[in-house]
């Protein structure tokens, strides 16, 4: 089972860092959540696959599980194996940044097919940019991309974006979790 207070205590003690930053979408900010500390850590790829998992299962799992290369792969890799330890094996896959220049040239990489049901996974969502783009490229292979799931959102507008684009965020954590008030 999901334990979200052990998980906000290992992002507090591991991810989350002070100071100023500037973020994968240009933003400058005074805090930054470096979420592979987790997200390869033993102990954090197993609550974060039971937390996701939990989640999904709230409204049906998916045919499968991925994101954009490289934040959301070690996501993908938790859940995959997870799913299976559980008995509800989902599939996962990978985005591409940039389609690889041989072999099939492709941005989705990964044992599924088109008109399956997939969810995109994220360890930090700010403004939803990388997702969006793997949404884009996940729904042009042809997958059915039902959702977005996210470890932490900022609360800096991801959610909006991706309602604007017909798609829900869920998140296992929010920033607020960590007493951190989002910008008005």
């Amino acid at each position: 089972m999901y334990d979200k207070e052990a998980l906000i205590a290992l992002v507090r003690h591991k991810s989350l860092k002070f100071g100023e930053f500037t973020l994968a979408s240009g933003k400058k900010a005074r805090y930054y959540l470096d979420g592979k500390q987790v997200t390869l850590d033993p102990h954090g790829s197993r609550l974060i696959a039971e937390g996701i998992l939990d989640l999904l299962a709230e409204r049906g799992l998916p045919d499968a599980i991925g994101g954009m290369s490289i934040g959301a792969d070690p996501i993908t890799s938790a859940v995959v194996t997870m799913s299976a330890v559980r008995g509800t094996p989902i599939l996962g896959f990978m985005v591409r940044k940039e389609p690889k220049g041989h072999g099939t040239n492709q941005y989705i990489e990964g044992p599924v097919r088109p008109g399956q049901k997939v969810v995109i996974v994220e360890d930090v969502v700010t403004t939803g940019g990388s997702s969006l783009a793997a949404i884009e490229r996940a729904a042009a292979f042809g997958l059915d991309v039902t959702g977005v799931v996210a470890i932490i959102d900022r609360m800096e507008g991801g959610a909006q974006a991706f309602a604007r684009a017909g798609y829900e965020l869920r998140s296992l954590l929010a920033i607020t979790d960590f007493g951190i008030q989002p910008p008005e």
